[in-house]
């Protein structure tokens, strides 16, 4: 649970905050014209957002390796 309280309340960064701002657009906007498929992605990408999982929490990037499969051939 403390682990959960300091993921919500520090290492916001620009990326997060779009996430959960465009997520919870998407779930309202979702509600108003009852496309209820949309609520799920909204409140997905709106927990990404908050949560900081996925894209949001750095997941998703390539590590950057200084010895690839080439350089080792030759």
């Amino acid at each position: 649970m403390q682990s959960l309280l300091i993921r919500l309340r520090y290492g916001w960064t620009f990326v997060r905050v779009i996430y959960l701002v465009m997520g919870l657009a998407l779930v309202y906007q979702s509600f108003q014209l009852q496309e209820w498929l949309a609520v799920g992605f909204g409140i997905y990408f709106a927990a990404m957002g908050l949560f900081g999982f996925g894209c949001a929490g750095g997941a998703c990037g390539i590590p950057n390796n200084t010895r690839s499969a080439f350089n080792e051939k030759q």
